[in-house]
């Protein structure tokens, strides 16, 4: 009798843990997606402006931040070609029920980055609503330095006009953004760097120059700004198979070998990188602040090259 009531109470009590188990995780289940609902709804508030948004790494995180809840404010430079392009951005970013605003110029002119910024103070009515920034701009010149057989090299213009494209257009859309009011307080400024900026790659220079520059830039805003508790970082991509990476001669070895250094044994995507963008913006992501993110699965620290299967092709 007295086993037979043990059990039965023993088998109560297993009972009510079990439901007391599936009560709470339901509990915290449906608190998390209130707060993720929240994050979301916060996040609305605000957009996220990228440069250079029409494709790889721009593209990707502006969807990424779409989906995050953040408005967009796109600004690339596309012809008529690759317009339908930029429809089925507009249309995705579209779909994740946020506000979109697309620009078709280049973000590297003076005038064009004055005329935007004006137009977004006039809409916002002077309200501090960009609270991310991404410079994702690849447009330089691939020349060499020093001619061996003759071959152009670069020219006094075509090095200035990689540089002021690839590194200093970030100053000078931040300068504008803060003159306007227009960046708000715990900000996030990624600008894309790779791990060009630190080693060498054949006609790569003026580009290796802008990268480097680039990095020196985020380590100065990142102080500069630190009164706007403003987080400013670079992000190290691995190699990734890009429109931009695609105009790089000799790509294509390039990439076989980056996917045979990868430790994870494939290339980086622009998912990839747009993740850790979504990560970094999230609370408390603002005291990362002033170095390389490197957003490559360790891709960069790996010298050796004789691992892996080397492709068919070569």
């Amino acid at each position: 009798m007295t086993f037979k009531f043990w059990c039965v109470n023993n088998c109560c009590i297993t009972r009510f843990i079990f439901v007391l188990f599936l009560f709470n995780f339901k509990t915290i289940h449906i608190l998390y997606l209130m707060s993720k609902i929240m994050k979301d709804d916060d996040n609305k508030k605000f957009y996220a402006l990228i440069l250079g948004a029409s494709s790889g790494f721009g593209e990707a995180i502006a969807l990424k931040l779409a989906e995050d809840g953040f408005n967009i404010i796109g600004v690339h430079l596309d012809r008529q070609v690759t317009m339908p392009h930029v429809e089925e951005i507009k249309s995705k970013i579209k779909a994740f029920g946020v506000d979109h605003i697309f620009y078709n110029g280049n973000a590297a002119d003076s005038k064009k980055q004055e005329e935007i910024t004006n137009e977004l103070k006039e809409r916002f009515r002077g309200e501090a609503k960009v609270k991310v920034l991404v410079h994702s701009l690849a447009f330089g010149s691939l020349k060499p330095f020093i001619s061996e057989n003759g071959e152009q090299t670069i020219t006094k213009a075509q090095m200035e006009m990689t540089v002021d494209v690839m590194a200093n257009s970030l100053v000078y859309w931040t300068q504008y953004l803060v003159k306007n009011n227009l960046l708000a307080r715990k900000s996030r400024i990624f600008a894309m760097t790779s791990s060009g900026g630190h080693t060498v790659i054949p006609t790569y220079g003026a580009v290796s120059a802008a990268k480097a520059t680039l990095e020196s830039h985020v380590r100065q805003l990142s102080e500069e700004l630190g009164y706007l508790e403003i987080g400013v970082n670079s992000i190290m991509a691995g190699v990734t198979d890009t429109p931009a990476l695609r105009k790089i001669p000799g790509n294509v070895p390039m990439m076989d070998v980056a996917r045979r250094k990868n430790p994870r044994a494939r290339l980086t995507t622009p998912e990839d990188v747009a993740k850790i963008v979504s990560l970094l913006c999230r609370d408390g992501g603002e005291w990362v602040s002033g170095g390389i993110i490197h957003a490559d699965g360790g891709e960069d620290v790996v010298s050796f090259v004789g691992q892996g299967k080397k492709s068919e092709d070569f």
